[in-house]
């Protein structure tokens, strides 16, 4: 499963915590948000806080949060330069 990760729209940072199946809960402010589910490429819906069912109503922000979600590239793990320098096989 992917990580936990930050995104930045405008002025606003988002934390962002995938729940799989194409589901995220998003938190603003340090605060819990909304949580989303990917509907299409550009498409994705706000679930409902009650019942986590999809409301299928047009939010530009949720499509722009979704745009930026499916945009992101996760940061390499810098443990992977440790490997190739060789610092560890000494005690092989």
């Amino acid at each position: 499963m992917q990580e936990p990760f930050d995104i930045t729209i405008g002025e606003i940072d988002y934390a962002i915590f995938p729940e799989g199946n194409d589901i995220y809960v998003v938190f603003k402010d340090g605060k819990e948000y909304v949580q989303i589910q990917k509907d299409t490429e550009s498409q994705w819906l706000k679930l409902d806080p009650e019942t986590a069912l999809p409301l299928f109503e047009e939010n530009e922000e949720i499509n722009a949060i979704g745009r930026e979600i499916v945009a992101y590239v996760p940061e390499e793990e810098e443990e992977d330069d440790e490997l190739s320098t060789g610092e560890d096989s000494e005690e092989l």
